[in-house]
């Protein structure tokens, strides 16, 4: 991508973020303006409408954001490629630079070569002269002369030859030495070519480099508008979800009680919370009637003993065993002390209503009896081979257990990220967004059935046979006259029997 058209890519995401800047300002003033408003229905009318097209906008964002990230992270790469290739530009300058100096020590020792060798041609021309001068006055000597000077004829043959073999040797030595040099002259040249070649390529090294070096700026400059832009989204970004939990949590509000809500209400409820996280409405109605007649039976016994888990039926007033797994009961306790603190709540963790246990009793075969005896002193009598089975200490309309809203599934935190508000177990409205979660985790998309048998037993339970049977059908059978109602606004005798 060349460098004007990163520019305009920045530029045309500036405009967008600006357009989406003005967008938010509004929604924060009409946001006040709803608020304002007399009538709850109306203004939660306004909240979902606002809350809607603040999603839109929080989407944008995130495409925006991840646009971003990939143009940044593009420029990232490419200049981390150009880094690379400055540096390798930088070593191939760096050898080539060596290559030159030793060719440069070559070319030198070349010339010395050369030098000397010019040396003993001159030296071998002058002893070639002195041996042909003496051939050429040897040869300019009379008969009566050479007679004279030498003893016998054998004599002045044998000098004469000498001479001439030296002056063919010598003038086969000049002609090696003139090749030689010849030669030496050949490898210069080829070695000035070479230097000059090298000198050359560098030249265009450090061209390349200055150029990379060019660009590198100027992406580290638009790497510079990228990361800026990219802040700007992520705090935009983070000011509409700010907002949008605000209008959420406002919502909720409207939407939310601690008492049991009328059966309008709680299909409201439930049809929000179906919008937000996928699971169908009557499902959740199906799941809330089964396990707390939709907030009208949150638990009818008290804690009373932590360390044990006894408690008390408080409508019979008496000791109930198992009220509570002693491993969960901090986690209760940690509840409701933070619902106190946070909410101003005055909530008494012995006299807040948790499910009781139900009386029931095991084999190994995973039989189950209720055929279980009681005593006052909360004592357990289970038949021959069964012992008992299960605990209390579910908390709500939805039921759901201590481990499960602070512990392992913590819904108490995926709640407050969704409403932007301190999270409680017996506020029906959280309760509804708790089951859902639930019911998420559980695979509803996947079977509802089998969802529902993992609501009640957990994920390994989500297939048994005792808890489809025993709770998942109850339930499904409940959906069934929930949806009858949302389609047609009726419901039929049997499903009002067991609904209300």
């Amino acid at each position: 991508m060349k460098i004007n058209s990163l520019k305009k890519i920045f530029w045309g995401s500036v405009f967008v973020f600006l357009t989406l800047s003005i967008f938010l300002g509004l929604f924060k003033n009409s946001f006040s303006l709803a608020q304002q408003a007399k009538d709850p229905i109306a203004e939660r009318g306004v909240l979902q409408q606002e809350l809607e097209e603040l999603e839109k906008l929080i989407a944008q964002y995130e495409k925006d954001i991840s646009k971003t990230e990939k143009e940044k992270k593009n420029l990232e790469n490419k200049i981390d490629v150009l880094r690379k290739e400055i540096k390798k530009l930088d070593f191939q300058i760096r050898q080539s630079n060596i290559m030159i100096k030793d060719i440069g020590l070559q070319i030198k020792d070349t010339e010395t070569s050369i030098e000397n060798i010019s040396l003993e041609i001159e030296d071998s021309k002058k002893r070639l002269a002195v041996i042909l001068r003496t051939v050429y006055e040897e040869d300019q000597k009379t008969l009566i002369e050479i007679l004279l000077s030498e003893n016998n004829f054998s004599d002045f043959f044998n000098n004469l030859m000498a001479l001439e073999t030296l002056s063919s040797k010598s003038q086969e030595l000049l002609e090696n030495i003139k090749d030689l040099k010849i030669n030496l002259e050949g490898q210069k040249k080829s070695l000035d070519g070479e230097k000059e070649d090298l000198e050359r390529v560098v030249k265009i090294q450090t061209l390349q480099k200055i150029e990379n070096e060019n660009v590198k700026k100027e992406k580290d400059y638009l790497l510079k508008l990228t990361e800026a832009e990219y802040q700007k989204y992520r705090k935009e970004k983070k000011e509409t979800e700010k907002l949008a939990a605000e209008i959420r949590a406002r919502i909720f509000e409207l939407v939310g009680v601690r008492e049991a809500p009328s059966y309008g209400e709680a299909v409201k409820v439930a049809r929000y919370v179906s919008e937000i996280t996928g699971i169908r409405a009557a499902f959740l109605l199906g799941i809330l009637t089964q396990e707390s007649a939709i907030g009208r039976d949150v638990g009818q016994c008290f804690l009373k003993d932590p360390k044990t888990g006894m408690g008390i039926r408080f409508k019979k007033n008496k000791i109930w065993p198992r009220v509570m797994k002693p491993d969960w009961a901090p986690l209760f306790l940690k509840t409701v002390d933070e619902l106190n603190e946070k909410k101003e709540l005055n909530l008494d963790p012995f006299t807040t209503p948790v499910s009781c246990w139900i009386a029931a009793c095991v084999n190994k075969n995973y039989n189950v009896t209720y055929n279980v005896s009681v005593n006052s002193e909360g004592e357990t009598t289970c038949p021959s081979g069964y012992v008992p089975f299960g605990w209390g200490g579910a908390m709500g309309p939805a039921q759901l257990m201590p481990f499960n809203w602070i512990g392992s599934d913590n819904y108490k935190y995926r709640i407050e990220e969704i409403t932007g508000r301190v999270a409680d177990p017996w506020d029906f409205s959280d309760a509804v967004l708790g089951a859902a979660l639930h019911l998420k985790d559980c695979r509803a998309d996947l079977s509802e059935r089998e969802a529902a048998a993992c609501y009640f037993g957990g994920w390994g339970n989500r297939k048994n046979p005792y808890h489809l049977r025993n709770y998942a059908d109850h339930v499904m059978a409940l959906t069934k006259c929930h949806q009858g109602f949302i389609d047609t606004g009726t419901m039929s005798s049997w499903c009002e029997a067991r609904i209300f």
